[in-house]
């Protein structure tokens, strides 16, 4: 399998997995038929439109070619129909969300390695890929962005691991059909044992001598 193939195959894997987060979370949102299919299809497509107008794909590939509208279509129609069999929802939607971010950072870091990007701003932008539609998802959903959580379990931290792994292997001329499924399943592993075992990004302590009362922006005088 060529690197193009496989991105291809990839990202059109991610597409429907996050497609099934987004329609599920729709579902759970209580949407109607039309907000379960806005919702995939945003969260689908988001994270690599924005990309493709970063690098200056235009338009992008998912104005271009109907697979990509329609496997999001596809997916709602799935979760529209057999999500009364899902006995965990909110757990089922965290593990396809988790496949999602592991597709997506891949091939987002790939595309962007294959329009001359450097390997540093090709993880980065890899990263948003990943992220981006997931953030879209959660601010239409009117939740607060899983990004944005307090103590909320690894989510960007596996997907910059992966970016990474991806650009080095790219560096060091390593078979991509070979590579890039490797960085898929390490970034999904990664993301799923941080759900269970709730590892969590490190904080900042507050300064012993910070006294600022809770709702004000600044510290009272002495």
């Amino acid at each position: 399998m060529s690197s193009h193939t496989a991105l291809v195959v990839l990202e059109h894997v991610g597409i429907f997995v996050f497609a099934i987060s987004g329609a599920l979370t729709a579902i759970q949102k209580g949407f109607d038929a039309v907000g379960i299919l806005v919702l995939a299809e945003v969260t689908a497509l988001g994270g690599g439109v924005l990309r493709d107008l970063i690098i200056g794909d235009n338009p992008p590939a998912a104005f271009r070619q109907t697979a990509y509208l329609l496997v999001p279509l596809a997916a709602a129609t799935v979760a529209f129909f057999a999500h009364p069999v899902v006995a965990r929802l909110n757990f089922t939607m965290l593990l396809f969300d988790a496949a999602g971010l592991a597709l997506f950072c891949v091939t987002g870091t790939l595309k962007a390695l294959d329009f001359g990007l450097g390997s540093v701003q090709a993880a980065l932008l890899g990263v948003t890929t990943a992220v981006g539609g997931g953030l879209l998802r959660d601010i239409i959903a009117r939740e607060t962005p899983i990004l944005m959580q307090k103590d909320t379990d690894l989510y960007s931290i596996p997907a910059m691991v992966g970016t990474a792994a991806v650009a080095a292997a790219h560096r060091a001329d390593l078979p991509m059909a070979v590579a890039a499924p490797t960085a898929v399943a390490f970034v999904f592993t990664f993301r799923v044992v941080a759900m269970l075992r709730h590892w969590t990004a490190p904080q900042a302590w507050p300064h012993p001598h910070d006294h600022r009362r809770p709702n004000s922006p600044t510290a009272p005088h002495d």
